[in-house]
């Protein structure tokens, strides 16, 4: 189950915490489009697990220009071998 909690200084930042679902993605996409036009970061210090999808759309994020604050090493190393599979399939 997915927790998240929206704060605003500078930019909205939306922390998450606990699992990250296919079914999340909808959710924080919704979120995403309400901010337009805002900086947006995701706080990531509390995720526990993530979907594969769930990765695919945090590198789509991050290419965006959405920040992914405090995110763990062994989403990071998935989120670069997503990328690297994406730049592949592109040649």
């Amino acid at each position: 189950m997915l927790k998240i909690q929206r704060s605003s200084n500078v930019g909205t930042v939306l922390s998450l915490s606990g699992r990250i679902e296919i079914e999340d993605v909808a959710e924080l996409q919704r979120l995403i489009h309400l901010e337009a036009g805002q900086a947006v970061a995701f706080d990531m210090q509390d995720i526990t697990l993530i979907a594969r999808d769930a990765v695919s759309f945090l590198a789509c994020c991050e290419m965006e220009g959405i920040k992914l604050d405090s995110c763990p090493p062994y989403i990071r190393e998935w989120i670069v071998a997503e990328r690297g599979l994406s730049n592949r399939r592109e040649l």
